[in-house]
């Protein structure tokens, strides 16, 4: 008996994560740091500080690591965000089960161009699926237009492109590479100066190129503009151009490839898919669904060609 008893003593007992501090974690790692954080979970920095520390007391593991720039995950802490975003979806999931059916009222929500193409068809599915008595508004616009009508209050949920930092709290939902596209077989990219087609003043990805091509000292011109990847695609089909776009558009379209490494354009950086959010519930709800097709990986690839 003493013998049983003594086995069950050393028993290590299961502890549960407080999915509040797993919220506050999977933030600070989106945001870069804990005050834009504490904004998006809505609470003070200091507490979200608080969170952390017993998590990673709980867990006896460091799980960030603090710069002067942003705040870094450790390599536990890499493990941990990928079980804490399941384990926020499925939290997420259970309770709209049984929230979904009753939830009511509208929202507005905002995107930039090349989402309404691309991730917005797919959100409204299956926020139709799960929120059936629900209303929403898509307002849709170039990526800094609807960054300053959401900052204004003009509406409730935010979908944008980003390559850097924003100015407001966010969470990112998706990454990929930001390349130099042309046409297959095309000569564009030989062309001196270089012709580009972009999207209006204010794009990121518009800024960005430029950026990069002043600083390597390459000659170029603007050759075509449009606010929509349609048109920016057809002057790249056409080769009349070659621009800084996502690399998904050549995996879903073959008649666009990337730029030759010979043709000696800058590196890019990554683009990112950001959401932002009001307080609102209907709103928490949007995000949630949002990370979940980004966690499922079934944010569907940009084709332009299939946009009309």
């Amino acid at each position: 008996m003493n013998q049983e008893n003594s086995t069950m003593d050393d028993v290590i007992p299961m502890r549960t994560l407080n999915l509040d501090a797993l919220r506050s974690f999977v933030a600070i790692h989106d945001t870069g740091s804990f005050r834009q954080a504490a904004a998006s979970v809505h609470l003070s920095p200091s507490a979200v500080s608080l969170q952390i520390g017993k998590l990673e007391e709980q867990l006896g593991q460091r799980l960030l690591e603090r710069n002067a720039r942003r705040v870094e995950l450790t390599e536990q802490g890499d493990v941990l965000l990928y079980q804490a975003r399941k384990l926020l979806s499925l939290n997420d999931e259970t309770v709209a089960l049984f929230r979904g059916s009753t939830l009511t009222g509208g929202l507005v929500l905002a995107a930039a161009h090349d989402l309404g193409i691309s991730l917005v068809p797919g959100l409204l599915r299956r926020l139709a699926e799960r929120y059936p008595r629900i209303r929403v508004d898509v307002r849709l616009g170039a990526s800094s237009d609807v960054q300053r009508g959401f900052s204004a209050g003009q509406s409730n949920v935010l979908l944008f492109n980003d390559v850097g930092e924003p100015a407001f709290p966010s969470q990112k939902i998706w990454s990929e590479p930001l390349v130099w596209l042309m046409a297959r077989g095309g000569r564009a990219s030989s062309h001196d100066p270089l012709p580009l087609a972009v999207a209006a003043t204010g794009c990121a990805w518009r800024e960005v190129a430029l950026k990069a091509l002043n600083a390597s000292g390459r000659a170029y011109r603007i050759a075509y503009g449009s606010d929509t990847l349609i048109g920016q695609a057809a002057a790249l089909r056409a080769d009349l151009a070659v621009a800084a776009l996502p690399l998904s558009l050549s995996l879903a379209h073959n008649e666009l490839i990337e730029v030759p490494d010979t043709a000696r354009l800058p590196a890019l950086p990554q683009t990112h898919i950001r959401i932002s959010h009001d307080h609102s519930e209907l709103a928490s709800a949007v995000v949630a669904m949002a990370v979940e097709l980004a966690r499922t990986r079934q944010l569907p690839v940009t084709d332009p060609a299939s946009a009309g």
